[in-house]
């Protein structure tokens, strides 16, 4: 479903990606960890096109994107078609304040591909069903949680019927009692069967979650592998450091 080959991203002259090659089957789940600044929300965000890559090769599920000398830009119908398959959920939940729940969920299907208001409102009342928070529909941003904001903003994304959900540090902004609300909704489209990409620093829940863990650092992936294995017994020297810290913690 996503596979990436040899992507680079440099801002001026400060290598972020250096050479990324990362493949995630249909169904599968995967989990980037690794310490600030290793470049994971730079690959995420590379992903759908939000940052565009100095070189290399893109796929989601049968749009192919490449980044070198030879290949111009992607025009804007390109990337819009290209950022309709991804779903994007931020640290950040970035709602509409001024609109309710259920329009913030319609807003996307509405504006960006036409839908009809009536259908829409349907599809946002199932999903906000989904996300434990239909009974909020008409309620404004302002009057919910921190977990309860992420969980629209999961449903908001959910509503343009992505091929992919990427998830940049989805808890990180939330107090730790709200944590597992979210990290429920997750769990449950995992099972469920969508494709995921997860940047977190949750490491029991990228072990017990995702499939596939794979630790950045520098730019580069040092190590990646069943994400229980990578977790608990992990090969490379500064995968073991930088997960010392949370054995420690669990112990």
């Amino acid at each position: 479903m996503i596979e990436v080959k040899h992507v680079k991203k440099s801002f001026g002259n400060l290598p972020v990606l250096k050479d990324i090659s990362m493949r995630v089957p249909k169904g599968g789940v995967v989990s980037l960890i690794g310490p600030s600044g290793s470049g994971k929300s730079t690959l995420l965000r590379c992903l759908n096109l939000l940052t565009i890559p100095s070189e290399g090769t893109i796929r989601i599920g049968t749009h192919e994107m490449r980044f070198d000398k030879d290949h111009k830009m992607p025009k804007d119908k390109e990337l819009a078609a290209f950022r309709s398959k991804v779903g994007m959920v931020f640290q950040n939940f970035n709602l509409f304040p001024h609109m309710s729940v259920v329009q913030n969920v319609m807003e996307g299907p509405v504006t960006v591909l036409g839908r009809g208001k009536e259908e829409t409102r349907e599809l946002a009342l199932q999903l906000l069903d989904k996300v434990g928070l239909k009974e909020k529909a008409d309620v404004y941003p302002d009057r919910l949680s921190g977990g309860q904001k992420q969980r629209v903003a999961i449903a908001r994304a959910l509503a343009m019927k992505p091929e992919v959900m990427l998830f940049d540090e989805a808890t990180s902004a939330l107090d730790p009692e709200l944590v597992g609300e979210v990290l429920q909704v997750v769990r449950q489209l995992a099972s469920d069967g969508m494709t995921m990409v997860l940047v977190t620093h949750e490491i029991a829940f990228a072990r017990d979650v995702a499939d596939t863990c794979v630790f950045m650092r520098d730019g580069f992936v040092v190590e990646e592998g069943p994400a229980r294995q990578v977790i608990e017994d992990p090969q490379q020297a500064a995968t073991k450091a930088f997960l010392s810290h949370f054995h420690k913690a669990a112990v």
